[in-house]
Order: C-alpha cells, then structure tokens, then sequence
C-alpha cells in the first residue's frame, strides 16, 4: 500500500463508536415505496454515487434564501446585492472546503463532467494528456483537441505510479502535459494514490487534475496536501442538488484562454470598431469562464453543504461509513454466488461504492428485484466507466435470465454490473437490509416474473 493510502487508513481511526454515530439528516429518509410483492417499505437510498439525497441542512438554507433570490452582479436593488455577496462568500466556502492556495481560482460549472470539458477547452496548444483507462467518462472523454495517451488499468497504487511515471518519460520533454486521475474509483470505490502521481506528474513537468466526484462526499479534499494543480466535484454527489459543479486550481491557463462560453458576465468592456466589429476585454478572474446568469441556489447549496461537512467532522464521517462498508462486504462474503468487483485487492482502502456480479444473474434483473420486491434503489449497467468494468469483467458472460442488460442488443451477451452505493445519510437499516435481500435473492429466487421494457428490466405486470 502507498504511503498516502497507508495515511487515509490511518486517518479513519477513531475514539467514536461508529455503530452508534447517527446518519445526517437527508431529505427523503422516511419516504415509502410499494413493493410489487404489495405493501409498502422505507426506500433505501443506495445509489450515493449517483445522486446523494440532499442533506436537509442544505434544503433548509436554500428555503431561507429562495424570498431573497435575485440577480448575481451588477443589479443595484438589495436583493441582487444580498445574492451577489453571497455567491461570492459561496466561493470562499469552497475554497476553504478544498485547502485552496492564495492564487487559486473557483469556478462554478455544472458538474464535474462541465468541470473537466472546461479544462480540456481551455489548454494550451499540442497539449499532451495522459489518463487511465479506468477513468469516469466525465474524465475519459473531454480531451479530444488533445493528444491523448490512454494507460491500462494498474492492478496496485504502486503500479499505477510506476505506469504514469513510465508514459511521462517517454512524453515529449518540452511540451505541456496534464495527467487527469480519479480520487476515488466510482465503480469499486477504491482510494488512488493522488499524492504520489502528483508528484510523478510534476517531477516530469506535467500537471494533474483530480475528478473528486467520487471522493470529496467521503473524504477531506486537500488541494495543497494531495499537491493537485486542479480539481473537480458535482454538486449533486455531494448532498447539494439544483446543478452547479466546481473547477478550482491554478489560473494562468483558464486566464490565458478563450472564456469557456461567451456572453454577459465572461466580458469586462465591449466596443464597437470603426471596421464594423466588436472589440472583447474578457475578465481574469473566474467569470471568464462563468457567463450567463449564474445559478446562485446551486452555487449556495453546495457551499451549505461543503460547511455542514466539514461541522459534522470527516473523521467521523469516515469511520461511519467504514462501520458500513465492512457490513456490506462481510454481508456479501457470505455469499459464494457473489463475486465483488476489485482492481486493487481487498485490502484497499476504499469509499462507500461497491460492484458486483452474481453467479446464475444478469445484474439488470437483481437490480430490479431489489427495488421491486425491497425497496432498495442500486445501480446496474457499466457505470459510466465501460472500459474499466469490461476490464474488471473480462470475458464472464452473466445469464441473460428474464431481462437483459440496457447495453446488450438482443442476441449479444450481457456484459453489466450491480453497484451499491451509501455515506453520511444512510441508516444501518438500509445496508442491512440490502445484506438481508441479496441473501434471499440468491438463496430463492425472485419472488415476482420480469421482463424487458424500452432496455430496462421491470416487472411483469
């Protein structure tokens, strides 16, 4: 294990009885659902990685906000001075959330995916980026007026340094490069050693970029520390809906480029030429890159929820969820059928996200079994990460079953995974549940008929 991965393990150590801890209050906790099996259950939330429920701290800022809405910038009346200032405080938040440096820049985006394809808009020419495979498409994708190196998925932490420190030395010296890692994996939910390839990265002249999609709902995010030249989060994973995102790290590439989008709010000062053309001073501070109207509860509800995790402390967050995982992974140890999804081992530390395959299943199906005769919502599918869980799947053909995966055409072999997902909002009761449900599944069966209905598996009716 890496040095910085032997630290965020020792890190999660605690005084605090992390059976006792109470989740934090999220909106739709006590919300029921039907079971097809009839009646109704509590909905266990355990899609996390996707969209965690929103903490219900931050809905309760917002609706003290909502009477005073009004325009960002520039508007004199009080309501849009109030909205103004307290856009910009929402940046220091986040600033502070993330240990920025002095110099740094916030930029609210849309998400991490907007995040990144701002980066990839705005680096300089004949840049070489370096990726690996194993990527989230937010962080796979967005280099397409680059050159891009794509690297196989490392086995250990230790061997995806050695693999990035092998591609920058053979990289052209004397161009720019950037190297765009995940904090933490979101189909296995596996830690990266982001402090060691950021030092690989600069000892080759390179930069880094951190997707913290995945890791800043779980753990402290330290721009500083982890020595990232970026780094990137949703709002929506981090317990604050309403769409906005976050880009901060250094400004002299964003200040040096074209505004991501051009309009009001990115230009300083613009003329009229004697040519007929108009003249563009563009800001240098992040509305360069922030034009149009900004989405001021979005940006608002990710900084309430930046504080509310920060006030209900990391370290007892983490040990929490650790109580959770080792629940969910002893629970499904138990189950010969079931094979959990890894690239670096057991022993990894890793967040709330857990994949896995059963034996006899396609992953649609149990998906579908869970929610209808449960009340658990899970992922199915590849994750938004089809090169990485195709690698982690190999050549494994799943039974195609009553339903078949959304990716599979009829005819072709199913290729797709579960995903259990959980952190500070989620109850003992769900997860055990959950342990409780898949047990059954493989042990009986379904208890319901299902079928396939526009490329999802839904029960027959």
């Amino acid at each position: 294990m890496s040095a910085s991965l032997n630290t965020v393990a020792a890190a999660t150590a605690t005084a605090v009885d992390p059976a006792c801890a109470e989740p934090l209050a999220v909106l739709g906790r006590d919300v029921t659902v039907p079971l097809v099996t009839g009646g109704e259950v509590t909905y266990a939330a355990l899609d996390y990685a996707a969209s965690a429920p929103a903490l219900q701290r931050v809905w309760d800022d917002v609706a003290a906000y909502a009477p005073y809405y009004g325009s960002v910038h520039r508007g004199a009346g009080y309501l849009s001075q109030l909205s103004t200032d307290l856009f910009e405080q929402s940046r220091v938040t986040v600033a502070e959330f993330l240990d920025c440096r002095p110099s740094d820049q916030v930029v609210f985006t849309r998400s991490t995916t907007d995040s990144l394809n701002l980066l990839a808009a705005v680096l300089p020419a004949d840049c070489q980026v370096f990726v690996f495979e194993t990527e989230h498409h937010a962080s796979l994708l967005p280099w397409t007026n680059a050159r891009v190196t794509y690297l196989n998925a490392p086995r250990t932490p230790d061997e995806a340094v050695a693999t990035l420190e092998r591609a920058l030395a053979d990289r052209d010296p004397y161009g720019p490069a950037l190297v765009c890692v995940t904090g933490a994996s979101n189909v296995t939910g596996e830690l990266w050693p982001v402090k060691e390839l950021a030092a690989a990265a600069h000892a080759h002249g390179a930069r880094i970029v951190l997707d913290a999609a995945q890791l800043a709902p779980h753990h402290p995010v330290s721009v500083r520390e982890l020595d990232v030249d970026w780094v990137a989060f949703s709002g929506h994973k981090l317990y604050a809906p309403f769409g906005s995102g976050v880009l901060a790290g250094r400004a002299d590439w964003l200040q040096e480029a074209d505004p991501y989008l051009a309009g009001g709010g990115a230009s300083r000062k613009v003329a009229r030429r004697e040519d007929g053309g108009v003249d563009v001073e563009w800001h240098t501070t992040a509305a360069r890159h922030e034009a149009g109207s900004p989405n001021v509860i979005g940006v608002y509800s990710i900084a309430s929820a930046c504080r509310a995790l920060r006030e209900a402390s990391f370290e007892n967050l983490v040990a929490r969820e650790n109580h959770l995982i080792a629940k969910v992974r002893s629970g499904l140890a138990e189950v010969p059928a079931v094979r959990v999804l890894s690239l670096f081992g057991d022993e990894a530390p890793r967040v709330g996200v857990i994949s896995f395959v059963v034996d006899g299943w396609n992953s649609s199906h149990f998906a579908a079994a869970l929610s209808a005769e449960y009340g658990i919502g899970v992922r199915d599918g590849l994750f938004c990460a089809h090169p990485l869980v195709r690698t982690l799947l190999g050549s494994e053909p799943q039974a195609q079953g009553e339903c078949g995966a959304p990716e599979a055409a009829p005819g072709e072999r199913s290729l797709n995974a579960i995903r259990v997902s959980f952190g500070a909002g989620t109850p003992d009761e769900h997860v055990d549940r959950f342990v409780g449900a898949v047990k059954e599944l493989v042990s009986d069966g379904a208890k319901w008929q299902y079928r396939t209905e526009e490329g999802r598996c839904v029960p027959a009716v």
